[in-house]
């Protein structure tokens, strides 16, 4: 680490501008996911009495919520704070800084890991209130935290960079993201997809994130867990040093 006191203010920046505004970022997701559980857990699958690969359906939905949730709150952090400080021009200062290109992708991807893993922890104790159980695997539902995190982090962060206007910056968003994350089994497991759609499901990289943290919450997985972890572990790496790339080719941050 070339500039420890820069990096670490940088990473302070990032975390504290969530913080601030957490009744716009913190809070939302919590209460979004609260209903959610309440109205499709413990309402309708309680009085269905229904089964999900052995387990009760609240307990299948509820590591599906949390990814979501990881998912959201790592990408938007990201690509918001890159693209606001684009547009008010402000991230000449973090270009200008004593910083390697290294530490800057490190110190914006920090504050979206931050706020994802917040989120979905939270997410996590929400549905305390309604079901209880000891994780099947906790190194492996740390694991995706994180990786998961990362990657939607990167993917943020790249959007940031892309996107020249507030419309652009929610496309992905709202037209390729949110699709991805719902057909990816946070509500449902594959069994329950027509035949003709798995192949597409299988082909759905959110589908091995979601199974993977669902495996290390409840132990319920259905795809190769070890082949789930792979993915996301190139994924993450192979993003990072995209977005690194971008910043040192000067990617839409030079005017």
């Amino acid at each position: 680490m070339s500039n420890r006191t820069g990096f670490l203010t940088l990473v302070k920046r990032e975390i504290f501008r969530f913080c601030v505004v957490f009744t716009q970022t913190l809070v939302p997701p919590l209460i979004s996911s609260a209903l959610f559980i309440f109205v499709f857990g413990f309402s309708i699958g309680r009085n269905l009495n229904m089964l999900v690969e052995g387990v009760t359906y609240i307990r299948f939905m509820v590591p599906g919520l949390v990814m979501m949730n990881l998912i959201e709150g790592s990408y938007s952090n990201s690509s918001s704070s890159l693209f606001i400080s684009r547009w008010h021009n402000h991230i000449q200062e973090i270009l200008l800084s004593p910083l390697s290109y290294f530490e800057m992708v490190l110190g914006l991807l920090i504050g979206g890991v931050a706020r994802g893993i917040l989120v979905g922890a939270g997410v996590y104790g929400i549905s305390l209130l309604f079901t209880h159980f000891v994780f099947h695997n906790v190194l492996i539902v740390v694991y995706f935290f994180i990786m998961v995190t990362i990657i939607f982090s990167c993917l943020g962060l790249i959007v940031g960079l892309w996107a020249d206007g507030f419309e652009k910056l929610s496309f992905w968003s709202s037209f390729v993201l949110t699709p991805l994350i719902y057909f990816g089994g946070i509500f449902h497991s594959i069994s329950m997809v027509p035949e003709a759609l798995r192949v597409l499901t299988r082909l759905n990289p959110i589908f091995y994130m979601v199974n993977g943290l669902r495996y290390g919450m409840i132990g319920v997985s259905d795809t190769s867990v070890p082949g789930s972890m792979i993915l996301v572990a190139v994924m993450a790496v192979s993003l990072f040093f995209i977005v690194e790339r971008l910043f040192r080719m000067g990617y839409k941050l030079r005017n």
